[in-house]
């Protein structure tokens, strides 16, 4: 195989090319309220044979940059979980994940075996592939509807749980394994690889938190290197053990993002990053591996059928019953049902059966990409609609306060900068009136391009912004309560996050 200079040349100015208009696509798409992968998907597509004709059918390779990228996404999603929203829906969530799968896999297949007439094989094949939701796809338009922390948790942990005990089922059905033993011992071999990879997972996490926050590197860049680089030992120790190196990553990721370790809000941009560029890679290699001449009027029907038992039929009743083991109000559970978005994960795992040959993967494949298009463009849009109708999107959170904040690493604590738009009910508050938690105080007020240094009876104005330093532990306190007042004035809630209500 001989190196061609030129060949790289054109690789890195077309591969520049597709990334710059992919992260445009990521403003057009949440102001449409649609999925990023829309876009990178048909971005391939039009690349591939059909568009430019760049060529790609190896569905080997697919397979393992696939499951690369998905490890990707899953770290970061676990840095950037927040485990004190996440711990109280916990048993919902990994209910969905486990449970809700094995209810909406046995759906989807009794309809794809006696309504659309496909082999045994293929249909539960078909319900495995379509019962985890994208954790991609859902925040990418959950980013812009207000929920209460319940359900975005909930979201959040099913997302994040969901894929290991998929991709294990996947694996037994391509490879012929589910039909050489009994039910019972199948289900035996998955909790066995989920039980590896949580462990791995729990080792690897707090191992390295321990061991990040005694380490002193000679560059801050060094330490999100480090941090991803230990999610993927915990993936790769896994995998080495025959367990689960989607549940090690993600449970080890869970564990870095919640412990204290230094530079925390680079290393979660940093990971941030590299999980859009994975994304990013991910759909547009999927859109390529599509051929378009495949698909017909029969395979664009399949799709719809298929979708519509995935959507009204298997999905809420899977949320139906997992909610067993931690009811939710019923308008919640609604919602949880219709959010459940499909992204690149069953296109991802239908690269497993496409890699072991299995008869009429291919078919199936094309299936599955039209039914996640399709019914991303029909869910993803009325998100936002939906959570009006069933009142589920959280009122009490202020769209008229800009918060950002910026890590103080060597005293352990945050700087909050806070601008008061015009409909703030901040205005006309004093600074005292604020009665932020104790150890938390207002450093500056920059109002008009000058900047005052303010006392307790500093008049907080519109436009102004504001300066606010708050010890790390502090600092989710500090932020209800300065959205509290921005909602309600001072008289919100006549009391302090650590106080009693004053007589």
């Amino acid at each position: 195989m001989t190196f061609d200079v030129h060949q790289l040349d054109q690789f890195v100015l077309v591969g520049s090319a597709v990334t710059l208009l992919a992260i445009l696509a990521v403003r057009i798409s949440s102001r449409a309220g649609l999925p990023s992968l829309l876009f990178y998907l048909l971005m391939g597509v039009a690349l591939g044979e059909a568009g430019l004709g760049i060529g790609f059918e190896d569905a080997e390779l697919a397979h393992a940059l696939g499951f690369a990228a998905l490890a990707v996404i899953l770290a970061e999603g676990g840095l950037t979980t927040s485990w004190r929203e996440a711990r109280p829906v916990m048993r919902l969530g990994l209910s969905l994940a486990t449970v809700g799968v094995a209810v909406s896999v046995a759906v989807v297949a009794v309809g794809a075996h006696y309504v659309l007439g496909l082999p045994w094989e293929l249909a539960v094949l078909l319900g495995a592939v379509c019962s985890p939701t994208d954790a991609a796809a859902v925040f990418s338009v959950l980013r812009v509807v207000p929920l209460p922390r319940r359900l975005t948790g909930t979201l959040e942990a099913e997302s994040g749980l969901n894929d290991a005990p998929t991709v294990v089922l996947v694996t037994l059905i391509s490879t012929g394994a589910v039909g050489e033993h009994p039910p019972l011992v199948v289900l035996a071999i998955i909790v066995f690889e989920l039980a590896v990879g949580v462990t791995l997972g729990l080792a690897a996490g707090f191992g390295g938190a321990w061991t990040m926050r005694r380490a002193a590197l000679p560059s801050s860049g060094l330490y999100p290197l480090a941090v991803l680089c230990l999610t993927f030992l915990a993936y790769g120790g896994a995998t080495a053990l025959h367990g689960s190196g989607f549940a090690a990553v993600y449970v080890a990721a869970l564990v870095l993002g919640n412990s204290e370790l230094p530079h925390r809000a680079a290393t979660r941009s940093f990971a941030e990053g590299v999980a859009w560029l994975a994304q990013i890679g991910l759909f547009v290699m999927l859109g390529l591996l599509l051929s378009p001449g495949r698909i017909d009027a029969a395979t664009v029907g399949l799709a719809v059928v298929a979708g519509l038992l995935l959507t009204f039929v298997a999905r809420p009743l899977s949320v139906a019953v997992s909610a067993l083991a931690q009811p939710m109000p019923p308008r919640q559970l609604a919602f949880l049902s219709w959010a459940g978005l499909r992204g690149a994960v069953p296109i991802v795992l239908m690269t497993i059966p496409l890699s072991e040959g299995v008869e009429g993967a291919e078919r199936l494949f094309d299936i599955v990409f039209v039914m996640v298009v399709l019914y991303t463009l029909l869910t993803g849009p009325t998100l936002p609609w939906v959570a009006r109708v069933l009142r589920v999107a959280r009122r009490s959170e202020p769209r008229d306060l800009e918060l950002e904040a910026a890590p103080l690493e060597r005293v352990a604590a945050d700087l909050l900068q806070i601008t008061i738009s015009p409909v703030s009910r901040l205005h006309g508050v004093e600074v005292g009136e604020l009665r932020l938690p104790v150890g938390v105080s207002v450093s500056m007020v920059i109002r008009d391009g000058r900047t005052l240094v303010p006392d307790p009876r500093t008049v907080l104005r519109r436009g102004d912004d504001l300066l606010v330093v708050t010890p790390r532990k502090q600092r989710e306190l500090t932020e209800e309560r300065l959205r509290l007042v921005s909602a309600s004035g001072r008289l919100a809630r006549w009391s302090s996050p650590e106080q009693g209500p004053r007589g």
